[in-house]
């Protein structure tokens, strides 16, 4: 059978690429075309993404806006790869401002659409939901309050549980020891802060600087950045001559073995929490797209370990409060407050609990078999 998947940010590579190597070991004989990331083409080897990731990471109304005309480029490319392709099932993964009008013009080509992760519309743009339901054929969601959102909704939806927890599993094994990752990335003995400023270039624009001023306070300690492989190495040089070291996919190494981090809101936050790392949680966009935002957003917390648990586990820092000494204060109570940072890590397990158990990845691969299987019959 033939499988189309779209994925536009580093989080929806990993999770497709783990769906495909499912997906594999169903159906052998499965051909993919996609567009992705590296780890989707190391699955694939041989086949390479119609449009990489890089090309399509922007954050933000304003971001969005100044690149409109790269957006309308991927997506006629990516509809004529599509036709070409003639794919069994059309699988979209997350990215919701590119793939729910993917949605729309694959159905009224009369292309299967299956959904991958739901779009936040429990957090904003709730009219979305009508579009799902028109326009896909099954919605697989990975964060447990959203069944019964959709349910609010009359939609059946398939909670499958969190892939996080499969592609931690499955990378534990694999991860250099504590040792190796030292001398590997020529990192001192200190105890290790992990700085992670996310993978967009607006991103580290806007809060690495202002994670990186606390690093005069902590001089026990290395601060040590996971860069993204989807930027240029130029954008971490400076840090090289301040003695602040960058380790490229590694990023569970470091949070393996570090003491606390700094960490930029999104799916790595759920990450260090599986890797029971305490951590202090930032955010910061343009003042515009903020203001929009606000007006728009309709949730009490930016970061998914606080969202899941519906209470403030996590500390977060948005906007004007992403400041170096608020950053700092955290730091020093996860790093010097044994029952502050206890509660923490014991609510990181109750979060686990939540998530639904191990499996999300067979699961869905296991739906995707049987709908492009339908479409051959």
């Amino acid at each position: 059978m033939k499988y189309y998947f779209i994925a536009g940010e580093a989080s929806g590579d990993l999770h497709a690429s783990n769906c495909m190597k499912e997906i594999l070991q169903i159906d052998p004989l499965a051909v993919f075309a996609f567009t992705g990331g590296d780890l989707m083409e190391n699955v694939c080897r041989t086949v390479k993404a119609d449009i990489h990731v890089r090309q399509m990471a922007f954050m933000g109304f304003v971001d969005v806006l100044k690149n409109i005309i790269t957006i309308r480029k991927n997506f006629k490319t990516v509809k004529e790869e599509i036709l070409k392709f003639e794919p069994d099932v059309l699988v979209l993964v997350d990215y919701p401002g590119f793939n729910l009008r993917m949605a729309k013009w694959a159905f009224e080509q009369g292309i299967k659409v299956d959904y991958y992760i739901s779009p936040t519309v429990w957090a904003w743009k709730e009219n979305r939901v009508e579009i799902i339901k028109k326009y896909t054929n099954k919605l697989f969601v990975i964060l447990p309050f959203e069944e019964a959102f959709y349910q609010k909704h009359q939609h059946k939806v398939y909670f499958i549980g969190h892939p996080l927890i499969d592609a931690i599993q499955s990378q534990k094994a694999t991860l250099k020891s504590k040792e190796n990752f030292i001398r590997f990335n020529s990192l001192s003995d200190k105890p290790m802060i992990a700085v992670l400023p996310g993978s967009r270039v607006q991103e580290i624009e806007r809060m690495l600087g202002i994670m990186l001023e606390v690093t005069k306070e902590f001089k026990d300690y290395q601060f040590v950045v996971a860069g993204a492989t989807s930027l240029p190495a130029l954008n971490y040089a400076p840090l090289h001559q301040h003695g602040i070291k960058v380790v490229f996919n590694q990023t569970y190494e470091l949070m393996n073995y570090a003491q606390a981090g700094i960490i930029k809101s999104g799916t790595s936050t759920l990450e260090c929490a599986l890797f029971k790392l305490p951590q202090v949680v930032c955010y910061k966009s343009g003042a515009l797209s903020f203001a929009i935002g606000k007006q728009l957003v309709k949730i009490k917390y930016i970061s998914l370990v606080n969202l899941i648990m519906d209470k403030p586990i996590v500390k977060e820092l948005v906007q004007n409060d992403l400041t170096a000494k608020n950053i700092s204060n955290e730091l020093m109570k996860l790093l010097n407050d044994a029952t502050y940072r206890n509660q923490m890590l014991s609510a990181y397990d109750a979060l686990v609990d939540q998530l639904g158990g191990s499996g999300a990845s067979k699961k869905i691969a296991k739906y995707l078999v049987e709908d492009a299987a339908e479409n051959k019959r």
